[in-house]
Formats: structure tokens, sequence, C-alpha cells
């Protein structure tokens, strides 16, 4: 029996069932269409769930699959029917806790498209070849953050109160000159 918790695949599905972003870790489904397909069929079986910002858990085709939805998003972890379903749970909690960060907590379709490196970068820090590696949403978001070199701020939270300050500087310039 192996100790390492695992996933088998993350899926950033928008509100129609297409990819936003997906990241596939078992052979479960070797080809595209058969991944494809089962994008759809979890959609499918979701969509009429009142699944908001707690993750629902659902038995699927002999997988676990924890869901959450965020506006226009929705968020799937994928796990084997013998996997833990609080470690993926947590997986989730993590990855759209991280998101909401990046995305300063505009989380829709949009936003995620224009910062998919973001995202993509946030779903290698949480899993790597199947094993989860971190699941604190702020921790991952800072991993990211500065590995992404974001603005050459070291954190988000000093990222955020530069913006604050350059946006404070810039309206006090402009009034001055008005």
């Amino acid at each position: 029996m192996e100790t390492c918790p695992k996933v088998k695949n993350i899926l950033l599905l928008d509100s129609e069932g297409k990819r936003v972003a997906v990241k596939y870790y078992s052979d479960d489904w070797p080809t595209l269409s058969a991944k494809l397909a089962f994008e759809k069929a979890v959609f499918t079986k979701t969509q009429k769930a009142n699944a908001g910002t707690e993750a629902e858990i659902v038995m699927f085709d002999g997988q676990i699959v924890v869901y959450k939805f965020i506006q226009d998003l929705h968020f799937f972890v994928t796990g084997g029917e013998e996997d833990n379903e609080l470690i993926l749970a947590s997986v989730l909690q993590g990855f759209s806790d991280a998101v909401d960060q990046l995305l300063r907590n505009i989380v829709d379709k949009r936003t995620a498209l224009e910062n998919l490196d973001l995202i993509l970068l946030c779903i290698d820090e949480i899993v790597d070849g199947g094993i989860v590696l971190e699941t604190e949403g702020s921790v991952i978001a800072e991993k990211v953050s500065s590995a992404h070199g974001m603005e050459g701020a070291t954190s988000l939270a000093e990222q955020t109160l530069v913006q604050a300050f350059t946006t404070a500087r810039e309206h006090f310039a402009k009034s001055l000159l008005m």
C-alpha cells in the first residue's frame, strides 16, 4: 500500500464544461478523446448540483470526484475509489484558494484565461506526477508568485501593498496637477 496521497487529475472547466486548465496524472484516460469524454461526463453529472463555495463529493465511474463552483468556473479533483476523500478535498480547497489569491479575488473565466500561466504553475505546485506536494492555498500562491516573478515583489501581501501605494501616489499626483 502506498503512503503518498495521490490524485488522478485536476480539472478547471468553464460553465459550459469546456477546458480552461487540466492536468492528468493517470493512464486511465489514454487518449485526448477519452479525456474529453470524461470531462464532459463529470461536468454533466455535477452541473445540476448546488455546489457552491463548499466542496462536494461524488463517486463517478469508479472515481472519487471532489468539486466546487466559483462563479463561472468549475474546479474538480479526481482520485481512485481507494483514495482518501478528505485529502482530495484539501487539494481542491488549496487549488481554489491559491487561484483566488493569485487572481486577486476575481475568479472568473476571463481572468483565469488571462492568467493561465499562473493557474498552470499553481497546479504544478500542488501535484507532481500525481503525488500531492502542497495543499495550503497561501503557500501555493506564494510559491507561484515568487516563481513567476510577479512585479519584482517578494510576496503577494507586499505586492498588494505596493499596488495600493502606487495607485494612491498616482491619484495624489493627478490631483496636484489639476
